[in-house]
């Protein structure tokens, strides 16, 4: 027997309708590569949408065909996006920041047949178009330009080619096991890996970030997405805003601290989400001006361990909530987000920090576990350290491209990190399994060191990888970057650790350079730094602590 509901399959197309006919009125704001402010609504969006989707089938495209992007967070990449997707065929967000040959690996394994691209990114095509197998359809992110014409003289210019849409396009209806969006890996080792989402999945992932043990996202929100809609797909959030009618405000190239801050301030943004690396420019640049970002109630943090110190300067500095969450490209990307329960409402303020430090917790939808070096289940008590795996609804389970499974043998997905998991379900990310520094058989966390190292105001950025010791095989040290018109010394940063972590465990030395290198999605490369620091301990001389 069957239940007797109406069957609707969940498709993207019907996020946009509804927030065209439900929230019109609700102001899109976007920063134009040019510099300045450009306002629609979720009216026009819902409109236009529909007219590019149309237009696409007048360049040859069709359903399941891969149509990429090279373009910052703006509205007309809002409006490639509902457009595509809702038409049946595959977004694939390009990350601007891959090296060259990197790019081309993955416009060629996706099979790409067009290309949306902002002014920005046009040295990178005309770079490399020559290597691009399959694109058959460049199209620039603006009205006719001379410039982006002589370069590229087989150009189509979006504006007019919008205009060739029908206005009585009606979104076809496709299964929702359709795929829809197309992203890769950041590929710090080995050629990225492509994770196909499909509608159904994509859709669910919206429910599940929107509701409040997620990210709590509504129609009063004003969201500020400074994640990049090239990384794991903006975490989600332009589909939830649809769903939720919030409005957003789109950074566009500029995403630096003071601009960043002049958004927030002018448009009145509640919610922000972003990087660590981010949040460090923000701050710097609030405090040197004096603002208080009043209307900021909540910020994201994700992409990397947020440091102890951001969290409370957020909290005690701005009344700003900090919501700590956890995922990857092939988790669409939220896998946890550190929502506290109701029994915890009486936690002191200590203990309340001390909770809302780590990764959080999974929404319903997402499984996690953590397994031993044989791949044996641990337990959930807060304190036994494994690899952590996941599985769920919007899990991966093959790459694109690929036929092996993704997942272990009972199908599980290992994401690489080292993690503990209590027993209300709060997960704390240890380490990366490639990162964690094991000395003596003991394992450090290099995410704890790096946290108290950057709580000295006098530290920008600071990495802890293994340095090379002939007794303990790896000691912890720390690569700093001072912060601007600060001089720390190597003793004051040292000091901090007295109390915090255990005597074995505290740095041998701290190495102050420049510059830490960072991937495509501004996550430290501590494979960089362990090749040009693994010798610093033998080199100073430090080999018999």
């Amino acid at each position: 027997m069957l239940g007797s509901m109406m069957r609707k399959e969940l498709l993207i197309s019907d996020l946009i309708v509804h927030a065209g006919k439900y929230h019109a009125d609700t102001e899109i704001v976007s920063r134009e590569t040019t510099g300045e402010l450009h306002t629609t609504n979720w009216g026009d969006v819902a409109v236009r949408s529909r007219k590019l989707a149309s237009a696409l089938g007048t360049l040859g495209l069709s359903q399941g065909d891969r149509v990429a992007t090279l373009a910052w967070n703006n509205h007309r990449h809002l409006k490639i996006w509902f457009a595509v997707s809702g038409s049946g065929m595959v977004c694939h967000t390009l990350n601007p920041r891959l090296a060259p040959q990197q790019f081309i690996f993955i416009c060629n394994d996706a099979g790409d047949k067009a290309m949306f691209f902002d002014k920005t990114f046009m040295p990178l095509i005309t770079g490399t178009r020559d290597h691009l197998k399959t694109i058959e359809h460049f199209i620039f992110m603006g009205p006719r330009d001379a410039e982006v014409l002589a370069a590229i003289p087989d150009v189509i210019f979006y504006d007019e080619l919008i205009e060739q849409g029908a206005d009585d396009y009606d979104w076809p209806q496709i299964s929702e096991d359709s795929p829809c969006s197309l992203c890769y890996t950041s590929g710090t080792t080995g050629n990225p890996k492509g994770v196909l989402y499909n509608n159904r999945s994509t859709m669910i992932h919206t429910f599940a970030i929107s509701l409040p043990d997620g990210l709590s996202l509504s129609s009063e929100e004003t969201i500020l997405p400074v994640v990049p809609m090239f990384h794991a797909n903006a975490w989600g959030i332009p589909y939830a805003a649809a769903m939720t009618g919030a409005k957003l405000v789109m950074p566009g190239p500029m995403l630096d601290g003071d601009s960043l801050l002049g958004l927030i301030d002018d448009q009145k943004v509640t919610l922000a989400l972003g990087v660590p690396t981010i949040w460090m420019m923000l701050l710097a640049a609030a405090k040197k001006s004096g603002s208080r970002m009043e209307t900021l109630r909540r910020n994201v943090i994700g992409g990397s361990a947020a440091a102890p110190s951001m969290i409370a300067t957020f909290r005690n500095d701005y009344d700003c909530d900090t919501i700590h969450a956890w995922g990857m490209t092939e988790t669409s990307p939220l896998g946890t987000a550190n929502r506290p329960k109701g029994k915890h409402a009486d936690l002191d303020a200590d203990a309340m920090a001390l909770l809302r430090l780590g990764q959080g917790r999974p929404p319903f939808g997402i499984d996690l576990r953590i397994v031993d070096d044989k791949g044996a289940p641990l337990p959930h008590d807060g304190k036994a350290e494994g690899a952590l795996q996941v599985r769920g609804h919007w899990v991966v389970d093959t790459y694109f491209g690929k036929e092996a499974p993704a997942t272990t043998g009972d199908g599980w997905f290992d994401t690489g990190d080292v993690s503990t998991i209590d027993a209300d379900g709060f997960m704390v990310i240890r380490d990366r399994t490639k990162d964690i520094i094991k000395s003596g058989g003991e394992w450090i966390s290099s995410v704890d060191l790096e946290g108290i190292a950057v709580a000295h105001p006098g530290v920008a950025m600071a990495a802890a990888i293994g340095a090379v010791h002939p007794k303990w095989d790896e000691r912890p040290i720390v690569i700093a970057v001072k912060a601007e018109g600060a001089d720390p010394s190597e003793e004051e940063i040292l000091a901090l650790y007295k109390g915090k972590v255990a005597s074995w465990q505290v740095p041998d030395a701290v190495v102050f350079t420049d510059a830490i290198p960072l991937n495509a999605t501004g996550k430290m490369l501590k494979n960089q730094l362990r090749d040009q620091f693994a010798n610093t301990l033998i080199e100073r001389g430090i080999q018999d602590a």
